[in-house]
C-alpha cells in the first residue's frame, strides 16, 4: 500500500452483517449403513455466511461472497474428528460432516491483509435436535429420530455485525465497492430462523428460514437489554463492595482502639 492508502480514515465505522451457525438433517437408514461410523445419526453443515439469503436458495443466508473481506475461516471441531481444525480459505466458508452428538464449535475469522485487522472468534453450539419446550422447568427430551426426520432440517443461526472502526483507506474502498445485499423488511418465508419445534410440526414445515430487518431490530433490542442488565448488575455489586469495605474499615478501627 502507498503511504496514502496506509492512512486510517478516522471517525468512520463500517459494518458487514454476517450469520454463523449450522443446519442439520437426520440420516436415513441406508445412508447410515454406508458410513464408516454407522453410529452417526445426522449430517450437518456449520458455516459463516452473509446475513441476506439469495432468492429461492435452500441455504440460510449466503447471498454475498464474503471473500472480499474474509481471508480464512477456521472451524475447531470436537477432538474426536480427524483433523479437528478445518481451515477454509475460499467461499463458501463452511464445513460439512456427520455425527451423533452436539458440541461447541470455535469459529475464527481472519480478514484480508488490506484490512490490517486482527482475527475475531465466535463460539457456536452445534445443534442437531429440534428445539424443545421447557416443561415444569425442565427441557423436553428430543423426539425419536423417525419423528425428527419428518420435522425436517434443524436450523441454528446467530446474526452478528462485524464492525470496522477507522479502517485503512484501501480497505474502506474494498468494503464500499461491495455493499451487502439488504435484508428483506419482512418475512418472505414460512418460518423464522430459530423455529423447529416438535410440538408444532406444521409450523416447522414448508421452507428455508431467512433473516429480516425485523429480526435484526429484535436482536439489537435484545443486546441492548442485556447490556443494561449487565450495567445494573455491575452497579449493584459495586455498591455491595463499597459497603463491605466500609464494614472492614470500621472493624479495623475497632481492633485498633481495643
Amino acid at each position: 500500500m502507498s503511504s496514502a492508502e496506509r492512512v486510517r480514515v478516522r471517525g468512520v465505522s463500517i459494518y458487514r452483517p454476517i450469520i454463523y451457525g449450522n443446519t442439520a438433517v437426520v440420516l436415513t437408514p441406508k445412508e447410515r449403513e454406508v458410513l464408516p461410523t454407522p453410529d452417526h445419526t445426522h449430517r450437518w453443515t456449520v458455516a459463516v455466511r452473509s446475513a441476506a439469503s439469495a432468492p429461492d436458495s435452500e441455504n440460510v443466508g449466503g447471498a454475498d461472497d464474503l471473500s472480499y473481506f474474509i481471508k480464512r475461516v477456521t472451524f475447531k471441531l470436537h477432538d474426536t474428528y480427524a483433523n479437528p481444525n478445518r481451515n477454509v480459505d475460499k467461499a463458501p466458508f463452511e464445513v460439512s460432516e456427520t455425527g451423533w452428538g452436539e458440541f461447541e464449535v470455535q469459529i475464527r475469522i481472519n480478514f484480508v491483509a488490506e484490512s490490517g485487522e486482527k482475527a475475531i472468534t465466535f463460539y457456536h453450539h452445534l445443534k442437531l435436535h429440534p428445539w424443545t419446550q421447557i416443561i415444569n422447568g425442565e427441557p423436553e427430551q428430543p423426539p425419536p429420530l423417525e419423528i425428527a426426520a419428518k420435522i425436517g432440517p434443524v436450523h441454528s443461526w446467530q446474526y452478528d455485525e462485524v464492525v470496522f472502526n477507522d479502517p485503512f483507506q484501501t480497505f474502506l474502498n474494498i468494503l464500499t465497492a461491495h455493499p451487502p445485499t439488504p435484508l428483506p423488511k419482512a418475512k418472505r418465508r414460512p418460518i423464522p430462523y430459530h423455529t423447529s419445534n416438535p410440538a408444532s410440526l406444521e409450523a416447522s414445515k414448508g421452507g428455508t428460514p431467512e433473516f429480516t430487518h425485523e429480526m435484526e431490530k429484535e436482536e439489537a433490542e435484545r443486546l441492548e437489554t442485556a447490556r443494561k442488565k449487565i450495567i445494573s448488575e455491575q452497579e449493584k455489586w459495586r455498591n455491595i463492595l463499597i459497603e463491605k469495605e466500609k464494614e472492614l474499615a470500621k472493624l479495623k478501627t475497632q481492633l485498633t482502639d481495643a
